[in-house]
């Protein structure tokens, strides 16, 4: 099967290849295929120039300075807040409190929500079994201090959470609903609306982890109905550093501030202080400025091509990529059919770093271990799966390298 001619490349690789330079090199002589886009992006060339157009005409540090340098970078800083809003369909930019990244958000949300008394002993929070770490760890933190219980949905063995489990464990105890729209290590996509709805009728205050689902369709936080959304900016094509968690004015409103220092304050003094409004009572110190604005220059560029065809595209390249790995004798996938994203593997009798390593000697970038989710991994008996991630940049090429290097490395290991 000639992978480059039997599917259609729905976003034009003129485009592609002119703006993403780094995709433009060979590794071990032969062209580089990045294939781990669920572990980080690449950056197009208008993320690259408006990072670079800060800090060689406006950088300053924002909010608090007169001059002309601290206005611009300041009206651009809110420039981007206002961006991620719209993207969002966010009820206003207040509601978006720039982080560090998804886990930043979510420890974020965990530890105000610790502080503010409204976890105790004997509430629960829910979480499911395909969490990755930074979704799993802080609600342990959180349960530690506050006595509450850690409660996991279970999944079924093609990787969908068991739904009637999920009901069953929602009731009056459950206080949070912590949940990942798409799993990074399977694929995964979760009826988060339905789960979303359930949730907030038992009661219980919901955060989705977005970090996973941003890069690959639109997202509208006011039609989801959850309370706080987490996102990264280096997996939807933006530099590393920056992330964004959304939630609910009101109740952002009514919690703690997590963080102490500058720009989250009104006035203080040695007696007391007074805490500054949304969202700045959420951003203390000196934000990652630069972060934002090449956050709203990727959404920008997502937005013009298209979210809705972003994710056909990469559809149509995961199925194509399954359908054609399925021919290698001993494989198997893990997630569900209609996964997104990534694709999940392991081929019998061959370790998941071996394949990962013969494959990058072939140019190949994949990612091997257990991609931060070793209660998924041990689910599943294993230590971890070969995984290979979808972006919009990725081709019809790619997936033809994909299939026919890994055949080839599967030729050397057996």
């Amino acid at each position: 099967m000639d992978i480059d001619t039997a599917i259609p490349s729905l976003i034009p690789e003129d485009t592609i290849f002119s703006d993403f330079l780094i995709l433009d090199q060979s590794v071990k002589g032969r062209r580089l295929v990045y294939l781990d886009n669920a572990a980080t992006t690449q950056k197009p060339l208008p993320v690259l120039l408006a990072t670079r157009h800060y800090y060689e005409a406006i950088n300053s540090n924002i909010h608090r300075g007169t001059h002309h340098l601290a206005r611009t970078a300041t009206e651009e800083h809110e420039k981007a807040r206002i961006r991620v809003a719209r993207h969002l369909n966010a009820a206003t930019a207040d509601e978006v409190i720039f982080t560090s990244g998804t886990t930043g958000g979510i420890n974020l949300v965990a530890d105000i929500l610790a502080l503010s008394g409204r976890i105790g002993p004997g509430d629960e929070i829910l979480i499911s079994t395909l969490e990755h770490h930074s979704n799993i760890v802080p609600w342990q933190m959180c349960c530690q201090k506050t006595g509450a219980s850690l409660k996991v949905i279970p999944c079924h063995d093609d990787g969908t959470l068991d739904q009637d489990a999920f009901e069953k464990l929602l009731g009056p105890k459950t206080k949070v609903l912590a949940l990942t729209w798409v799993s990074n290590a399977f694929g995964t996509v979760n009826p988060v609306a339905q789960m979303v709805h359930l949730a907030k009728e038992a009661g219980a205050l919901v955060l989705i982890d977005a970090a996973q689902a941003a890069p690959h369709f639109p997202i509208d936080v006011q039609a989801l109905g959850a309370d706080f959304l987490a996102f990264s900016g280096h997996k939807l094509y933006a530099p590393t550093g920056i992330g964004v968690l959304w939630g609910r004015a009101d109740l952002l409103g009514e919690l703690p501030p997590w963080q102490g220092g500058g720009e989250m304050i009104k006035e203080v003094s040695f007696e007391k202080t007074t805490y500054n409004d949304l969202p700045f009572k959420y951003e203390a110190g000196t934000p990652h400025i630069e972060g934002a604005i090449g956050l709203a220059a990727a959404l920008d560029y997502v937005d013009d091509i298209g979210m809705d065809a972003i994710h056909e595209h990469e559809n149509v390249l995961i199925r194509t990529a399954a359908d054609g790995l399925s021919r290698i004798p001993g494989m198997r996938f893990f997630g569900p059919d209609d996964r997104s994203g990534s694709l999940s593997f392991l081929i019998d009798g061959i370790h998941h770093y071996d394949l990962g390593t013969l494959l990058d000697q072939m140019g190949v970038a994949v990612r091997t271990g257990h991609h931060c989710c070793q209660p998924l991994m041990a689910r599943f008996g294993i230590t971890g799966t070969v995984r290979a991630s979808f972006a919009l940049y990725n081709t019809p090429a790619d997936v033809e390298a994909l299939v026919e290097s890994t055949e080839k490395a599967v030729s050397m290991l057996r």
